[in-house]
């Protein structure tokens, strides 16, 4: 089971196909589960026994077998080879351990097609290979699967199971017809508890949950660990989700789950079926969200727009002149909006289309068109934007942190010579000022700027000297605006924009 938190998530396509049946030819033709079901009454119902009755034989049990390398921590000291990892004699070589993981899944063709989430099946560990897929109906019939494919990004795979007889499935429904109070019932094995019922409605739609490109349904429908992959049906007996990620502070259940909306999920499905891979729009730039002290550093109203942190050289964005500081607010006539985000609007895109992108650079509204990207994998993102280990400058002296005690950032800077660039590791070319010394009980300390950071830029205006610095923050509690929009660079990372707050009067 995936935990949700606060940090950065998956890209999904647009388009919505309401029904997956079986392309193959020697299978008899079937009904599904929920065909033909009638829609439960309006508010609560009496018994969920005869809906449930029907779908649960398509839900199954989903379990792998993995194996792990392990180190030795002992290697190369005299107990190297206890605890199992080897004599003395071979070293402590690592050793392979067995390891397993369980979630749910749902068949949705007769022929044994079974969808379920990418990390159900997918290795647990780094350096762990999966050895088998086991799929185990309700009756407890096992099954070998094999993996057909699967899409890290939307965390969703596709499985196949070959049965000697038509297998009972399900169909997909419509999400964009769930509405926040509407029941529903998820069906799947929490901590291996087999075939298990939960009931609730559905608490949010389009919900993002963490990642800029994800949408899911919110539900207070116990999901538990386990219940991974499974369906989440609405009250026609359709699949309108795909339970996926927990909110939780405990592990466990708190009333918060969520799931991926068939909206979403279907078209992917359909291309991981064919064999294919998945294509998602590409710009090429790093964005965040237009915080409160972000707006407010610009000027401009919070939650509408992305702001541009950086941009890849070479890829469209830079082609088409976007430029790190420009808020984006609109592209292909769709508004940015938290609910709307910028990565969930390219994701959608068809690769190689042109489009039209509203953007606001320095106070001015502009519009440029570029071409839409194909999205690298994910290793070879993570690679692009992966930073080298942080290295402390020196520690801060009284003298700058007295200093910095009295500024209205709470920071100390100085210029920045060659000499010190290469000693906090930015290149001898770069201009800007050192930051000598921060107050830790300031918003600047709050945020993480400390000793060695170089700021290039406050409020878009260059930065040479400690009095750049001040009269950018004085300019801005000039002005009313209670932020100052910094540029910092630090060692091994790409320069990064941080609204800052200034001091209280």
């Amino acid at each position: 089971m995936r935990y949700a938190y606060a940090i950065t998530a998956a890209l999904l396509l647009g388009g919505t196909t309401l029904a997956l049946t079986s392309h193959s030819t020697s299978v008899v033709a079937q009904t599904a589960q929920n065909e033909g079901m009638a829609a439960a009454p309006r508010g609560a119902p009496g018994s969920f026994a005869d809906m449930v009755q029907r779908l649960q034989p398509a839900v199954v049990n989903i379990s792998t077998r993995q194996r792990v390398q392990v180190q030795n921590p002992f290697a190369g000291t005299p107990f190297g080879g206890l605890f199992g990892f080897g004599d003395e004699g071979q070293g402590g070589a690592p050793q392979t351990r067995r390891a397993q993981s369980l979630g749910s899944g749902f068949i949705i063709s007769a022929d044994g097609y079974i969808v379920t989430n990418n990390h159900v099946v997918a290795p647990g560990a780094r350096g762990a290979t999966v050895d088998s897929i086991t799929v185990t109906l309700p009756d407890r019939t096992e099954y070998e699967a094999k993996l057909i494919g699967n899409d890290p990004r939307s965390d969703l795979a596709v499985l196949k199971i070959n049965a000697s007889k038509p297998l009972p499935f399900v169909k997909f429904g419509d999400s964009t017809q769930a509405r926040v109070g509407d029941w529903v019932v998820a069906i799947g094995n929490p901590f291996g508890l087999n075939s298990t019922v939960t009931a609730g409605i559905i608490s949010a739609v389009h919900r993002n949950a963490g990642g800029g490109a994800d949408r899911f349904i919110q539900t207070d429908a116990s999901i538990n660990q386990g219940n991974s992959g499974g369906p989440m049906f609405d009250m026609n007996g359709n699949v309108i989700g795909i339970n996926s990620q927990i909110l939780s502070p405990t592990g466990g259940n708190v009333g918060i789950g969520f799931a991926i909306p068939s909206e979403e999920a279907v078209p992917v499905i359909e291309t991981l079926r064919k064999g294919q891979s998945v294509k998602r729009g590409y710009l090429g730039i790093q964005i965040s969200q237009l915080s409160d002290d972000l707006a407010e550093s610009l000027g401009l109203p919070k939650n509408r727009g992305e702001f541009v942190q950086s941009v890849e050289s070479g890829q469209n964005a830079d082609k088409a002149g976007i430029k790190a500081g420009d808020v984006i607010v609109k592209i292909n006539g769709q508004e940015v909006t938290p609910d709307n985000t910028l990565s969930y609007i390219v994701s959608s895109l068809p690769v190689g289309s042109a489009v039209p992108i509203e953007l606001i650079r320095n106070g001015k509204r502009m519009t440029v068109r570029t071409q839409v990207g194909e999205r690298p994998p994910e290793q070879e993102l993570a690679n692009n934007f992966s930073q080298s280990p942080d290295d402390d400058f020196s520690d801060q002296d009284q003298q700058s942190a007295q200093q910095a005690a009295q500024q209205l950032l709470g920071l100390a800077v100085q210029p920045l010579t060659p000499v010190i660039a290469r000693q906090v590791g930015v290149p001898a070319e770069t201009k800007g000022v050192v930051v000598a010394a921060v107050d830790p009980s300031t918003d600047a300390g709050s945020k993480g700027l400390r000793r060695g950071d170089v700021i290039l830029l406050a409020n878009g205006q260059p930065v040479l000297s400690d009095a750049d610095l001040g009269k950018a923050a004085q300019a801005a509690r000039d002005g009313n605006r209670n932020a100052v929009l910094l540029q910092v660079m630090r060692r091994g990372g790409p320069a990064a924009f941080i609204a800052v707050r200034l001091r209280d009067k």
